[in-house]
């Protein structure tokens, strides 16, 4: 009877000590449909911003990783059109829930981007981003953490 009180005891030890070090339950980052059709901009953490030109932006981070250099989430624009004079700065995939972009990459190559379509644009693209408005899913990658 001691030698399983004694092993009872040794383990409700190690467990505390492994709860100790996991403290923080790191979780999946879920879009769910619901959020996809439009809930996800009511959630606490999105970020409303009106922009020089007068569009307006809403943007919620549903995932940025522990090193600070890896995040996805949701974005919705108002019309706007964009001169990127200089490197667009991240890796960006985008995934169109709604509306589209036209890009003119700097050499005049034009790729439009509709509801349903995917694009990544890399780090260095520079050209024109012209939008009537869109909503997209998105995931950023920057080596250096800048742009998340």
């Amino acid at each position: 009877m001691k030698k399983l009180a004694i092993t009872v005891m040794m383990m409700a030890a190690a467990a505390v000590a492994i709860s100790e070090h996991h403290e923080e339950v790191v979780m999946p980052a879920k879009i769910s449909s619901a959020d996809a059709a439009g809930a996800i901009f009511e959630h606490e953490g999105m970020t409303e911003t009106t922009h020089g030109d007068g569009h307006v932006t809403l943007d919620v981070t549903s995932l940025l990783s522990s090193d600070k250099k890896f995040s996805s989430g949701m974005y919705k624009s108002g019309k706007t059109r964009s001169e990127i004079n200089e490197a667009y700065g991240v890796d960006e995939f985008m995934y169109f829930l709604e509306g589209g972009v036209t890009l003119t990459s700097s050499d005049g190559t034009v790729t439009k981007i509709n509801a349903g379509d995917a694009v990544t644009i890399p780090k260095e693209w520079t050209g024109i981003w012209d939008t009537d408005g869109y909503t997209k899913m998105w995931v950023i990658y920057s080596e250096d953490g800048s742009g998340l």
